[in-house]
């Protein structure tokens, strides 16, 4: 007498496909919600001061520079500190209460404590001088800062979209005297024309300037 109906020889191999089905499943989920991309695009924290980017460095047009003063020369990007914002709010909207932390902060001397809000792991490093001089935008890795009343993270800054930049660099440089131009590339590809020109223009470059970004592992980390 026949224990099982004849459908149940094909259990095993549904098993074997649902256990194999389940665990792709399983690895696609850690790699989409582990990823910089689900956990940290987009991360926006509250700082002391409500500094409006979007009104600053969009309606005034002021240089990302001007604040953020060292990326040209130092691997690290500085925070503005109290006297660059009393340099024009010493003058310009002295009784706001939004800028009480800055006076507090300049009567002190207490530095005002900003939140960063792009976080790199200890064992990474990157050098703003060298990607700002040689002409990496500063949107390309913080995206419209000249839109964002609330500064928030724009890009994963995972390796693998590192590397993106690093194996097609002529799809990111501008001229370098267009890094804080925070709309340029943006404009720039709207127009095909216009864009093929500057790839043009950046393979040239790339060739006559020795443009290499490394892709070996002690590049960036220690």
């Amino acid at each position: 007498m026949q224990l099982f109906p004849r459908k149940a020889n094909a259990l095993p191999t549904v098993s074997l496909f649902g256990a194999l089905g389940g665990g792709v499943f399983v690895v696609l989920l850690a790699w989409y919600y582990l990823s910089p991309e689900f956990y940290e695009v987009g991360y926006q924290p509250d700082q002391p001061v409500p500094y409006n980017h979007a009104f600053h460095a969009g309606e005034l047009g002021m240089d990302c520079r001007y604040c953020h003063n060292h990326v040209e020369q130092s691997p690290h990007a500085n925070v503005p500190s109290t006297q660059t914002c009393m340099n024009c709010h010493g003058v310009v909207a002295t009784d706001s209460e939004k800028l009480l932390p800055v006076r507090e902060s300049w009567a002190t001397g207490v530095p005002i404590e900003w939140v960063k809000v792009h976080h790199l792991p200890d064992y990474a490093q990157f050098n703003h001088s060298v990607h700002v001089n040689i002409g990496v935008g500063c949107a390309s890795c913080h995206g419209r800062i000249d839109q964002m009343e609330v500064v928030y993270q724009a890009e994963p800054l995972s390796m693998g979209w590192c590397l993106e930049c690093h194996r097609a660099p002529e799809e990111h440089l501008v001229p370098p005297d267009e890094v804080t131009n925070l709309a340029y590339l943006e404009e720039i590809k709207q127009d095909d024309e216009r864009y093929a020109q500057l790839i043009s223009t950046n393979l040239e470059r790339i060739e006559n300037e020795g443009i290499k970004p490394p892709q070996n592992c002690s590049a960036c980390h220690y």
